[in-house]
């Protein structure tokens, strides 16, 4: 009998179960913990390399976005989190890029046909002069705001961006300040406005003359999974660093900060101490020769067999690690 599972399939409703506590890289609800939430985890429990400590640094340094590269699941993302967390930039302001993404999107959104439905209604069209409340800064707009420490933007995927998308972006990288249109056309009337930002926490920021100037250039960090090329002038200004998919030892610290310390091996700390765990991730790094497959597909395995108590031979392990470069049909072959 599988006592693992929750669901049975045999037809038979029945509440007498309880779902063991989350995954920390999945929490949610009454798994968080109260005095974490879950950009703080993900940057707890990251694990940078020497080549990624240094290129971050020379980011900071030289006021340049850093280009990373890698497979899916490398932990591009998450580098950014840690970053965050350990100099105290707060939260990450988070641009994911799709092939309609525009550069506007990312600086500032202005909603014209509600401020004109509100004009409208107003006795004294005149009187309504509060535009602030339609204008709400982007993730990258939020991160040129003047702040006394560099602010810390993740622009995820940009190689799945429209063509135009990096080149637009030089301008903003090179001179770090853009124009509110609306704002700047009513400059004289309304100097100084409040507008909202993309900040979950934080409401607002004021805005002069319509113009948007940074005090000190963001921490940019682009991720790619390296799905197509980009511009020379683009790359010239940007730092890059290509994240590779770690060797052993570094994927065992990756585990033990994920599933706890008591899974690593302390006599041995290049392996697991179970050695039916340890052979998991040694057929994990075998496969990655020659299927395309993500840190966290291992993570999900290994708390199946931890934490749901199934065996590393059972055939869920096979399913939750399947090529993700290939469709299941492929696989089945």
């Amino acid at each position: 009998m599988n006592n693992w599972q929750i669901f049975t399939g045999n037809s038979k409703p029945h509440d007498d179960w309880e779902l063991p506590k989350s995954p920390n890289w999945r929490p949610f609800g009454k798994e968080i913990d109260p005095n974490k939430n879950r950009s703080d985890i993900r940057g707890e429990t990251f694990q940078p390399r020497e080549e990624e400590i240094k290129m971050v640094n020379a980011a900071l340094y030289l006021r340049r976005p850093l280009l990373i590269t890698g497979k899916p699941g490398t932990g591009k993302s998450s580098l950014a989190y840690a970053v965050a967390r350990e100099l105290k930039l707060g939260e990450v302001l988070y641009w994911p890029i799709t092939s309609r993404t525009v550069l506007k999107d990312g600086l500032y959104s202005y909603d014209a046909i509600a401020r004109l439905q509100e004009v409208k209604q107003q006795q004294n069209p005149s009187k309504a002069n509060n535009i602030e409340d339609y204008i709400t800064l982007g993730s990258l707009g939020t991160a040129l705001l003047p702040s006394a420490k560099p602010r810390i933007l993740l622009i995820d995927e940009i190689d799945k961006s429209d063509i135009d998308l990096p080149n637009d972006l030089l301008n903003i990288f090179e001179e770090g300040r853009f124009d509110i249109e609306e704002l700047v056309r009513l400059k004289n009337q309304i100097p100084t406005v409040n507008v909202r930002t993309a900040y979950t926490a934080r409401n607002s920021e004021k805005i002069t003359e319509g113009r948007v100037i940074c005090t000190a250039f963001p921490l940019v960090i682009l991720t790619s999974n390296g799905e197509r090329d980009f511009p020379p002038p683009f790359l010239r200004r940007c730092l890059r660093l290509n994240m590779q998919e770690p060797k052993k030892e570094h994927l065992v610290k990756i585990i033990a900060a994920h599933l706890g310390e008591e899974i690593k091996d302390f006599d041995d700390s290049t392996k697991l101490k179970n050695e039916a765990l340890d052979q998991l991730v040694d057929n994990f790094i075998t496969a990655r020769d020659s299927k395309t497959l993500a840190n966290d597909q291992l993570l999900n395995a290994l708390f199946m067999v931890t934490k749901g108590g199934i065996s590393t031979k059972d055939s869920l392990i096979k399913q939750l690690l399947q090529d993700l470069g290939q469709t299941q049909e492929e696989e089945d072959e």
